[in-house]
């Protein structure tokens, strides 16, 4: 099949967040919230159930939970059991449980910056002490690239050091880490007696060749520490629904973690186990078309901003749909998407939200037709232009 997704979907009146957070006359380019129709598959399986009529409580569903242990066998060769996931609403709900569960009240919670912004958040929400080192960043003409900065860990971790939080694929940054770079992650890990909690949530929007490779999947020793947090929500475009999970395969840590989510944490929504099954089952075709095109978005915004913006640096995302730019050599100060709000009316995400190593860029989504790409690109451009000139 063929897929139209260069054609616009008019989303303003549909209480989206995306569209309806800023004014009708911004273009919003910045929370990670696709503008596509998802998949007719996913379509189909939530019309079904809704003409049942009847919303009761639900249960975890046994054959969505066999569908993820038979996609974790086909894509990763990582062999877990259906008793090893436990269903959440949400991934930063993930990201909060895991928090409480391991350790105590004033334990430390390690993490890289720049890092999607719950990262930050959810260990203080629980009490937990954030222990943060940066990632090595480096420059090639207008591309930036960044790798894990093992010296920096080792320099930040402490004596009451329990949990290490890794985002792969990286948010906001689009890398896909190595085997090699998750191998050397896992043994720093053991070496401490460090827990891994792996934010794998765009593990699905690969870019190019790329290729996602879950941190548990490496050894039986290192599933043993890690809980990894799943959805279908960014690629699939399914986030309103409220589906995730963990895959928690030593028993004793999947106890602590339920533990920490009872009384707190709701049940996942029945609509939202059922957009999963199909996501999952009946959407590799959409799936692939959709990389296809996320890759060419990829390198038409790298393109752009080679061509159009000398003063602008860009990542060059592996994964996800987000590009993250370094504005600061373009005169638009600490907090470019402040002024890129006021003078292009242009939504992006404000780089100092993912901490340490922000400042002075931005995030972009380019999960949206290529017309719409370009508008906000142009809007970039133009109040480059004009900071330049001032």
């Amino acid at each position: 099949m063929t897929y139209d997704f260069d054609r616009p979907v008019e989303r303003r009146g549909t209480d989206s967040g995306k569209w309806a957070w800023f004014g009708e006359d911004v273009l919003p380019m910045w929370v990670a919230d696709m503008d596509f129709v998802s998949p007719q598959p996913i379509i189909d399986a939530l019309l079904r159930r809704v003409q049942h009529g009847v919303f009761g409580y639900g249960m975890d569903s046994p054959s969505l939970k066999q569908a993820l242990v038979d996609r974790m066998a086909q894509r990763y060769g990582w062999a877990i059991q259906p008793d090893d996931i436990v269903m959440l609403p949400g991934l930063v709900s993930g990201l909060n449980v895991v928090s409480r569960a391991i350790g105590e009240p004033g334990d430390g919670v390690l993490i890289n910056t720049p890092v999607y912004g719950p990262f930050l958040t959810a260990p203080v929400n629980q009490q937990r002490t954030l222990q943060s080192a940066p990632l090595h960043a480096t420059h090639a003409g207008q591309h930036l690239h960044y790798e894990l900065n093992m010296p920096g860990l080792a320099a930040a971790i402490a004596p009451r050091t329990r949990l290490f939080l890794l985002c792969n694929p990286h948010n906001p940054v689009g890398r896909a880490f190595t085997r090699a770079e998750l191998t050397e992650i896992a043994a720093f890990c053991d070496q401490h007696n460090l827990v891994i909690c792996s934010d794998e949530i765009h593990c699905d929007l690969l870019l190019g060749g790329t290729q996602h490779i879950p941190i548990a999947s490496l050894a039986p020793e290192v599933a043993q520490r890690t809980i990894t947090l799943m959805a279908p929500s960014k690629t699939f475009n399914v986030p309103g629904l409220g589906a995730s999970f963990a895959i928690i395969q030593n028993p004793a840590l999947r106890k602590q973690f339920e533990a920490a989510m009872a009384g707190i944490v709701p049940h996942v929504n029945i609509l939202g186990m059922v957009a999963a099954e199909a996501a999952y089952t009946a959407c590799d075709d959409w799936l692939q078309a959709l990389q296809a095109y996320l890759t060419a978005n990829r390198d038409f915004a790298v393109r752009y901003v080679e061509e159009h913006m000398p003063a602008v640096v860009t990542t060059i995302p592996e994964a996800t749909y987000l590009l993250w730019l370094d504005l600061r050599a373009t005169g638009l100060g600490d907090k470019p998407a402040d002024r890129l709000l006021k003078d292009a009316k242009l939504a992006v995400n404000e780089g100092s939200w993912f901490g340490a190593g922000g400042e002075g860029f931005i995030r972009l989504n380019f999960g949206c037709p290529r017309s719409i790409l370009a508008e906000g690109l142009e809007r970039i451009r133009a109040t480059v232009a004009a900071a330049v000139q001032a």
